[in-house]
């Protein structure tokens, strides 16, 4: 688990990123200061090192995603965006999927609310 110092670090670049501003030690530091905290002074240093070369927006989109989107999923441009909705084949599986799952409770022999 990551530490009080360690997390406050992350959360000040983040911060900074948010508000345009570049991220450095001394920024991180103030930001952590000013919110009336104090922590080990390595992690400061270490976040902006570790963010320098970094475009944080870049990093904050494909988190989840498992990294950057293909381009075959992305939209072209001037395109039409991606369906948003299921298909209905789609919509038909899900539901049957979901009838199943309620079925197999019944098959216990009992019920809740017998």
């Amino acid at each position: 688990m990551a530490s009080f110092s360690e997390l406050s670090s992350i959360y000040s670049a983040l911060i900074l990123h948010g508000a345009e501003l570049t991220v450095s030690e001394d920024k991180i530091y103030a930001l952590i200061k000013a919110a009336g905290r104090s922590g080990e002074p390595l992690w400061p240093g270490l976040s902006a090192e570790a963010l320098a070369n970094v475009n944080i927006g870049s990093l904050i989109c494909e988190v989840g995603v498992g990294g950057p989107v293909p381009a075959a999923a992305a939209a072209p441009a001037g395109g039409p965006a991606p369906p948003t909705t299921a298909a209905p084949a789609e919509e038909k599986e899900l539901e049957a999927k979901e009838e199943e799952s309620e079925e197999s409770n019944d098959d216990m022999g009992f019920g809740l609310f017998d």
